[in-house]
Order: C-alpha cells, then sequence, then structure tokens
C-alpha cells in the first residue's frame, strides 16, 4: 500500500503542477509546450536501421589477418545474441535476465530487446538505469547517435551533472528541464541512485515522475552494483513493478546476481526469464583472459611486477595503497597513477596519455583504485587485482584484452592478497572472504556462470537480515492495515550512497580558475555548477572542514549561495600526478574509510 500511496500521490503532484503551469502560461498569454517526441516505434525504426547499417558495415571489411577473423567471429556472436534477445521480446510482461560477457554487445542488445517487447506490449517508456553516473553521458550517446535524427528529441538524460548548455536553442533546454521533472520522454537513462531513491521518496519533486514509470521496460544496466543493505526493499520494489504496474524489469549484466528464489534467495524474484542464448556456453565463446588466484604479494613483490612487465595495471583497494606503491615506482618508465583524488578532466588527460601509450607499445605501468573498474576503456595484456568482491574481479578483467586482439592464454588477470597493512574494511572483507570460497571450488574458471552464482549466495547467505540494515521492509510490514506508513523515515534511511562526501573545486587550469572567477560574482547557478563539475574532487566533511580551518581552501560567493561552495586556494597541495594530497594525521585517518 505504501507503494500504491507514492503513486498516487505522484499522478496528483504532476497534476497539480501541470495544471498550475498552464494557468500561469494562460495569464502570460503563452502556451506550454510539452510533448511532441517520438514515439517507441519510430526509434526502433531508426534503430533497427543503424543496426542494419552496422551489420554491413562488418561484412564488408577485409578479413585479411587472424585478429581481422576473431573480430568477424565476435560480431557474428554479438548479432546471434542480439537476433535471440529480440525474438525473446514476444513473452509476457514480466521478470528477465540478460548474462552476457564483457564484449557481449548487452548494451545494445538490451536496447533492441526493450524496443520490441514495449512495442508488442503496448507500452510508453525505456528506462535504463546505470550505477554509474561516469558512464551515463557516454550510453545516453550511443542511443541518441542509434536513433539518428530522433535522437535528440527522445532520449533524457537524468541525473546531477548533466550540462544542458550544450543545448543549442532554448527550445530545446525547455523541454528538457520539463521532461526531467516527470519523465515525459520516450527513453530515460538515469542512475540507479535516482530511480530507487525516487521509489522511496517522500517529496513532491522526486515523487513527481513515479507515475510514468509504470508501463516501461526498465533495464538494470550491472544489477549486481546494487546495495546488499538495501536488496531485499530493491527486489520488493522491482517484483511490484512488474507486478502490479506493467513494467518489465531486465537485469542486465556479466555476474548475475543470484537474487532469484530458485537459487535460494530469500523472498527473491519469482519466474525470471533469461534472454541470452546458453550463458555458459556464452561465456567459453567470449572469454579474453586467464584469470588466476596468486596468493599473497607484498608491496616488494607488487614493486618486482611493475619492473618486469612493461604495460601492466595494479588496482588495488584504498588511495592510501595506491600512492604508496606509486611513490616507490616512480622512477620507472611510463608510471601513471589514478585516484579519485584527482578531477575528472586531470583524469581524463591522464587517460589519454595512458591509452596512447599502451596503442604505440610504449611502457606503460599504471596503478590505481576502483574507479578505473567503472567503464573506463583501457586494454592491458596484464591486470593485476587486490582481493576484492567476485564481480569487482570481473570488472577489472574487463580492463584486459578489452579489444580482444590477444589469445586468452596471453592475457592474464591475477588476484592477489595484499600485505596485512593494507588489510580491506569489513564490508570488503567478507567478499573477499566469498571469493576465495570461489577459489576452492572454481579455481580453474573464476568467472564462469556458475562461479558468480555460488559466490553471490555465499554473499547473501552471510549477510541474512543486513541485505534490509535499515529496516525498511519492517517499516512498511509495522505500518500494517493501519495505512500509517513512516515516510519521512523510509526517505531518509533509503540512501544508495551514504558517505558524507562533499565537492572541492579544483582550479586545475584556466578553464577552472575562469568558472570559479565567475561563481564569485553570480546572481543564480544556472548551468555553471555543471560546468565545474570536472574540477571537483569529493572529500570527507570532516577533512574539508579541516583544510577550511587550515586556511587551505576557501568559500566561494558565500554572501549568495551560503557555505555552499568551496574551493582549493591555489596547486600547493594538488600534486600533478595523484591530485589532492597532503601529510596529514587528521587527513590520513578520514582517509582509511574511503576506498
Amino acid at each position: 500500500m505504501a507503494f500504491f500511496t507514492r503513486m498516487l500521490y505522484s499522478c496528483l503532484v504532476d497534476a497539480d503542477y501541470l495544471d498550475t503551469e498552464a494557468f500561469y502560461a494562460g495569464l502570460e498569454g503563452k502556451t506550454v509546450q510539452r510533448g511532441g517526441h517520438p514515439d517507441l516505434l519510430q526509434l526502433q525504426q531508426r534503430f533497427n536501421r543503424f543496426l542494419g547499417d552496422f551489420r554491413r558495415h562488418i561484412a564488408e571489411k577485409p578479413q585479411q589477418t587472424e585478429e581481422d577473423k576473431r573480430n568477424a567471429a565476435l560480431n557474428r556472436l554479438r548479432s546471434d545474441i542480439l537476433d535471440h534477445a529480440v525474438i525473446q521480446a514476444a513473452q509476457e510482461k514480466g521478470l528477465f535476465t540478460l548474462t552476457v560477457p564483457t564484449g557481449g554487445g548487452k548494451t545494445f542488445t538490451s536496447m533492441a530487446f526493450a524496443l520490441e517487447h514495449a512495442k508488442r506490449h503496448g507500452m510508453r517508456r525505456v528506462i535504463y538505469v546505470i550505477p554509474f553516473t561516469s558512464i551515463i553521458e557516454q550510453n545516453a550517446a550511443e542511443f541518441r547517435k542509434a536513433f539518428g535524427d530522433l535522437g535528440k528529441d527522445a532520449v533524457l538524460e537524468h541525473h546531477s551533472t548533466f550540462d544542458d548548455s550544450k543545448l543549442k536553442d532554448q527550445h530545446s533546454k525547455d523541454k528538457l528541464r520539463q521532461a526531467s521533472e516527470n519523465w515525459d520522454m520516450p527513453v530515460i537513462v538515469t542512475t540507479a541512485v535516482q530511480f530507487f531513491e525516487s521509489l522511496f521518496a517522500d517529496r513532491s519533486s522526486r515523487c513527481r515522475k513515479l507515475h510514468n514509470i509504470s508501463g516501461s521496460v526498465i533495464i538494470l544496466d550491472e544489477a549486481q552494483m546494487l546495495p546488499l543493505k538495501l536488496l531485499l526493499p530493491i527486489m520488493q520494489a522491482v517484483k511490484e513493478l512488474a507486478r502490479n504496474y506493467h513494467c518489465s524489469v531486465v537485469m542486465c549484466t556479466a555476474t548475475q546476481p543470484a537474487i532469484q528464489a530458485e537459487h535460494g534467495f530469500y523472498r527473491g524474484l519469482e519466474n525470471t526469464r533469461e534472454l541470452a542464448p546458453n550463458p555458459p556456453e556464452l561465456f567459453d565463446k567470449l572469454r579474453r583472459t586467464t584469470v588466476q588466484h596468486i596468493g599473497t604479494q607484498t608491496d616488494a613483490d607488487l614493486l618486482e611486477k611493475l619492473g618486469q612487465y612493461p604495460q601492466i595495471l595494479i588496482i588495488v583497494n584504498n588511495r592510501r595503497h595506491a600512492r604508496s606503491l606509486y611513490d616507490s615506482a616512480k622512477q620507472l618508465d611510463g608510471v601513471f597513477h589514478l585516484t579519485t583524488l584527482m578531477c575528472a578532466k586531470h583524469r581524463s588527460q591522464v587517460l589519454e596519455t595512458i591509452r596512447d601509450r599502451l596503442k604505440n607499445g610504449q611502457p606503460c605501468r599504471v596503478i590505481a583504485t576502483s574507479l578505473i573498474e567503472a567503464g573506463v576503456d583501457v586494454d592491458f595484456p596484464l591486470v593485476m587485482r587486490a582481493e576484492a568482491g567476485l564481480d569487482s574481479v570481473a570488472q577489472a578483467a574487463g580492463r584486459c584484452n578489452r579489444e580482444g586482439k590477444r589469445l586468452p592464454e596471453e592475457s592474464f588477470v591475477w588476484v592477489f592478497a595484499p600485505e596485512a597493512r593494507w588489510k580491506a574494511p569489513a564490508e570488503l572483507g567478507l567478499l573477499s572472504a566469498a571469493m576465495r570460497e570461489v577459489v576452492r571450488h572454481h579455481a580453474e574458471d573464476l568467472l564462469s556462470p556458475q562461479a558468480i552464482r555460488r559466490y553471490f549466495q555465499y554473499v547473501y547467505a552471510e549477510k541474512g537480515k543486513e541485505l534490509d540494515g535499515k529496516g525498511i521492509l519492517d517499516m512498511h510490514k509495522k505500518a500494517g492495515n493501519s495505512l500509517n506508513f513512516p515516510f519521512q523515515t523510509i526517505a531518509r534511511e533509503f540512501r544508495m550512497i551514504e558517505t558524507h562526501m562533499q565537492p572541492l573545486i579544483i582550479p586545475f587550469d584556466q578553464e577552472a580558475e575562469r568558472l570559479i572567477d565567475s561563481l564569485r560574482h553570480a546572481d543564480q547557478i544556472g548551468g555553471l555548477l555543471r560546468k565545474l563539475q570536472p574540477y571537483t574532487v569529493q572529500i570527507p566533511e570532516n577533512t574539508l572542514q579541516a583544510l577550511f580551518k587550515a586556511g587551505q581552501i576557501e568559500t566561494v560567493n558565500e554572501k549568495q549561495f551560503g557555505k555552499q561552495f568551496y574551493s582549493l586556494i591555489g596547486l600547493d597541495l594538488y600534486d600533478e600526478v595523484a591530485g589532492l594530497w597532503w601529510e596529514d594525521v587528521f587527513f590520513l585517518e578520514a582517509e582509511k574509510s574511503v576506498l
């Protein structure tokens, strides 16, 4: 009933907003310009034309080398996967899985299924839900390109950092703003945070769009990334959307979580249907790497590997470890360091250099945290990954032989246990333990669907009641027939990301300095905040306050915006190689809680 109440509230709120908007527009002698978007059938026709052109282009390419032949075979397999999924679109609405290994083309396959499924069942829109803000723009751009001349008016990219200044005319900006308010567009690309927190929200601005989720095909990309502490309420929301709101939900990933009732998951999903043809066979055909657990590696061992292999990526579990390794290895040729303490603009520049060196066969030794697993397109012959969850290992493997130019026997992913001083936090320790359990039984094929299922079953069994760690379902249950649901408490407790991080603006280059100066004199934020996004670093709240007291950062335009915007004073604490850093005991203590 709480879900239904929010849906009713959504209808009322949206109707009220639209009526008020029309009333005031009438007073001004204006007409509200809403709608006018292409429908899903038109988009499907453009999408199929795009796929057809792409397939013809691939078929006409000459196959002169072994690499050409491998690429041709890969593209044929991708086409087979897509065609098989589209055939399944005739099935009744409900719950689906799409289990496709990295490189199998799951992005376009899931969209092709969604468009056909929507056509056959009269559904209204496709909602593509992504875990990382960093790859939303990439996916939305791919969809717009595939929809051709209709793409601009068809795809709503809804997340906190979208820059509407890229749109050329005010009419387009107004349409985007209006659609963002209530998701009145045929294709929505959004974050898991935006999607699920809205389903448990209590504010009109977040709830307004909910009624437009009904009758949608919802694609949950990288479904294994859903937070464990909220997994049970999320699963109940997914079931409710499929059962009572005419939705179909596709859980799309290479590492499918074992959240089905048939796999022993408490109150799990039932009657889920797989869209991919024979996932175990697909994993064999698309195998690009050899994954091995090589035991404990001290920092001295890791430094030896860095010296031995000219192109290598080492991924560790926290920024202090990454910085320590980099400081010890920086005398080697072509050593790079990547962490979230670098602003996005800085990381983009470093990644461009890394890709060039990899392409040209130059030494390229990269030490990074897990940020490089979030859709970053790099291709190393050797990747080393500190123990973590098996899904993280699979993401790391996606940075090895990504383009399929080498044989799996020549492309290695080595999982290792770091030395004791870099011990993982408790949550990550549980995931590492689950991964080691899988190694005992599936050492020869760590990333097979069977190994992934065993991993998630172990994790879920260990977590137990903590899969509803905030007691969201208990709050609903206690309300019972009284319908006195604690909506405000539920919205406060249902937070996908709990860490209290604050953005700090870095005057990284002249453009950043110009934008900071514009903010100093601004009366309204407008699109300025989004333009500043590539120049921000997220740091803990207590660290921000310590830096402020130390006179290292300042507020920007406090008179107009309060203490909302902070900027680093100069670049003394910003390293051109490693980003924001200083030797301070307080900072290092705060860092212990940040991966």
